[in-house]
């Protein structure tokens, strides 16, 4: 069984950065497209990135475009999201999730991914 879990998370002023990492353990990420999502309170929980299998696609929410980065390391089984100019728009539970494909079309659809984190909260102050 797969185990995700989010970490990085934290508060921060209003054009800070902060570096979510999400850990496998019980799976590898190197076969599997992954992603970032996140929930603000009284929202539905929204994609924010993807990356796939072998990270030569990437894929961003419009809002985050420029500002976040996407990464992975497979020798550390690990996925990251750099998040730089944060704003409190960017105020949320964020969630790592991956799929069984290499590939996923449908990639901004929570339906697309298999196994999610348990969520990190990201609090940005004005």
């Amino acid at each position: 069984q797969v185990q995700l879990v989010e970490s990085g998370g934290g508060l921060v002023q209003a054009g800070g950065s902060l570096r979510l990492s999400c850990a496998a353990s019980g799976g590898s990420f190197e076969d599997h497209a992954t992603a970032w999502f996140r929930q603000a309170p009284g929202k539905e929980r929204e994609f924010v990135a993807h990356i796939n299998w072998s990270g030569t696609r990437t894929y961003y929410k419009d809002s985050v475009k420029g500002r976040f980065a996407i990464s992975k390391n497979n020798a550390k089984n690990t996925l990251y999201l750099q998040m730089n100019s944060l704003k409190p728009e960017d105020t949320a539970v964020y969630y790592c999730a991956q799929s069984w494909f290499r590939e996923t079309p449908n990639f901004g659809a929570p339906t697309s991914y298999t196994y999610w984190g348990q969520g990190t909260q990201v609090t940005v102050s004005s």
